[in-house]
């Protein structure tokens, strides 16, 4: 198998298990900000054991930084539009990433889409128009709204082995720092604590962030950011 053909791989599983997030977020009872703190602590635990076996060193520099707050608000913002909106609905606005890729990328980069590119984009637009034809007119605005600012953020997150002195493992292992430190506090307002809640939050800072984004990084070190998204 070549290397592309395995960063492909990688990325892939890296979204099958962002999947599980829209159940596992829905299943526990505490706040967003709760959950994300929760979820990234422990997914910081895992990431650190695996960068510790792998001696991977932490880099911190501009590129690594912009990385980290793109990480931080994609995962924080999910987790908000997951309870302002439908599950649904703020997965698939999340999706919109693959457009925001190719404008930054341009942005950035100037590197112009090819047209394979564009019709991909174009056929997620269109997809999203179809989904949403009758849900925009019906459900909450404030969680929409939000879940496509998790789209930009989460463009940003593609891109983090983008930019010159970009470390991917790095920006994600402080990205998780970030979102535990600012959010895990929230869980002392918490009160349930049952099977449900503990089951869920394991699931999503083990599998669905911590797991999910060691793929995503051995994902983009051979796979291009559009491609990825």
């Amino acid at each position: 198998m070549s290397r592309q053909t395995k960063g492909i791989l990688y990325v892939f599983l890296s979204a099958v298990l962002f999947s599980m997030g829209g159940l596992f977020v829905k299943m526990v009872p505490w706040s967003p900000l709760s959950i994300n703190g929760i979820r990234n602590l422990i997914a910081l635990v895992v990431f650190g054991l695996y960068l510790k076996v792998t001696h991977h060193k932490i880099v911190i520099n501009g590129a690594v930084l912009f990385g980290a707050v793109c990480m931080a608000g994609t995962t924080t913002l999910y987790c908000l539009s997951n309870k302002l909106t439908t599950a649904a609905n703020a997965i698939v606005l999340q999706f919109t990433a693959p457009i925001f890729v190719i404008f930054l990328m341009w942005f950035f980069f100037k590197e112009r889409p090819r047209k394979l590119d564009v019709t991909a984009c174009l056929c997620v637009f269109v997809g999203i128009i179809c989904f949403f034809v009758d849900g925009l007119s019906t459900g909450n605005m404030l969680g929409n709204g939000v879940a496509l600012l998790s789209g930009v953020c989460y463009a940003g997150v593609f891109m983090m082995n983008s930019f010159p002195d970009s470390d991917s493992q790095s920006s994600i292992f402080l990205g998780q720092v970030i979102s535990a430190l600012t959010g895990s506090w929230f869980v002392l307002g918490e009160t349930d604590f049952g099977a449900a809640a503990i089951g869920g939050i394991l699931v999503l800072g083990v599998f669905q962030v911590a797991v999910a984004y060691i793929f995503m990084a051995k994902g983009l070190e051979d796979t291009p950011a559009v491609t990825a998204s």
